[in-house]
């Protein structure tokens, strides 16, 4: 499939390949939309199988980037970026520097920041080549990292969950599987044993599981059956396309509620899990802590204001619970018609001011 195969009739706006034979660079940085602002997302250092593979990952991370923003009342696109390669072997600074002066060419249409593969650190080595970086550390005027607000998001949003599902937000006692106890995954076991949750946890490092199990009194599971717990909510924390073909008729779970991006493999599984009678947080808007936090650098950092607005994430689910019912639709539908009604909105509103300035100025 070629490239305009792929984006053709989903509104993306820009794909950049950017490739360095020096040191050996290989990113894809993609812009979904700027209806509402510069296109803002993580870029993700992954030894992806194929260039094809990187490429559908980052058109459909940048995509819910857009969907993301929206959500979350942020006036910011959506954009992400993909790094070919496996950060353990490859990623240096050379390489870092290199992909920073491609984010510079933008001119600010891509803002970066981490995601999967790549650190606080790391930022700070783009930030050396261009200012369009965010979720740097304290010394670039940065709000550091990102993941453990992530995680305080998707900890608020698993409170909306169980009231809408059971009636009650209060976590104690409540099981939870969760898959991936990485940054975000760490933090968020963090918040639920303090919370006095249930909790039992699988990842494929050992080191992660070791951390977890030892800090928190976890119990564990393998990989392969973590997803089949039967459980009060299902915390899916790596990567995406956990709700599957495959997995829909293994899960035992009353909730799906994780900070892993893209978890439908395909849109109509969202429909599928309603069928089920599985409420599903919509992942674009239970794990967008991390945007809200970074996006409040724009502004001039602000701590206590980006946890207010994280926080508002309860308020953001139960809003989209009440339009699937009130629509008879998926969770995930609900969700992304209410984006896209916000895209509409207020991208018509900039419009017309772009209009009205361009008018006056004749």
């Amino acid at each position: 499939m070629s490239v305009f195969e792929h984006i053709n009739g989903d509104g993306y706006e820009q794909v950049v390949f950017c490739s360095d034979d020096q040191s050996g660079l290989r990113a894809i940085i993609a812009i979904h939309s700027t209806a509402l602002g510069p296109g803002l997302g993580g870029t993700r250092f992954y030894p992806y199988e194929s260039e094809d593979q990187a490429l559908v990952d980052v058109l459909r991370l940048s995509q819910g980037m857009t969907y993301k923003a929206a959500a979350a009342g942020l006036d910011v696109g959506g954009g992400k970026a993909v790094i070919i390669g496996d950060p353990k072997r490859v990623k240096n600074e050379e390489l870092l520097r290199a992909y920073g002066r491609f984010v510079e060419t933008l001119g600010g249409r891509y803002i970066t920041a981490e995601d999967v593969g790549t650190s606080l650190e790391d930022m700070d080595t783009v930030r050396r080549e261009t200012r369009w970086v965010t979720g740097c550390s304290h010394t670039y005027g940065g709000s550091g990292d990102p993941s453990p607000v992530t995680a305080y998001g998707v900890f608020q949003g698993m409170k909306a969950c169980l009231l809408e599902a059971f009636g009650d937000s209060d976590l104690a006692g409540r099981s939870v599987a969760l898959q991936g106890v990485g940054k975000v995954g760490y933090a968020l076991c963090s918040h639920l044993a303090e919370a006095g949750a249930k909790v039992t946890i699988a990842d494929v490092d050992v080191d992660n599981l070791g951390r977890a199990v030892s800090n928190f009194g976890v119990e564990t599971a393998s990989l392969d059956e973590i997803h089949k717990l039967d459980v009060d909510i299902f915390a899916p924390c790596a990567l995406g396309g956990v709700v599957n073909d495959d997995s829909l008729s293994e899960l035992r779970c009353r909730i799906i509620a994780g900070a892993a991006n893209n978890q439908l493999a395909r849109e109509e599984h969202g429909e599928k899990l309603r069928d089920l009678g599985i409420l599903y947080a919509p992942d674009f808007v239970i794990n967008a802590g991390g945007l809200i936090n970074v996006e409040d650098e724009l502004r001039g950092y602000d701590r206590g204001r980006a946890m207010k607005s994280v926080e508002g994430i309860y308020k953001q689910l139960q809003h989209v619970f009440a339009i699937a019912s009130d629509r008879q639709i998926s969770t995930a539908q609900a969700a992304k018609e209410y984006a896209q009604d916000r895209i509409r909105k207020i991208s018509r509103i900039r419009l017309l001011r772009t209009t009205e300035y361009g008018t006056a100025g004749h």
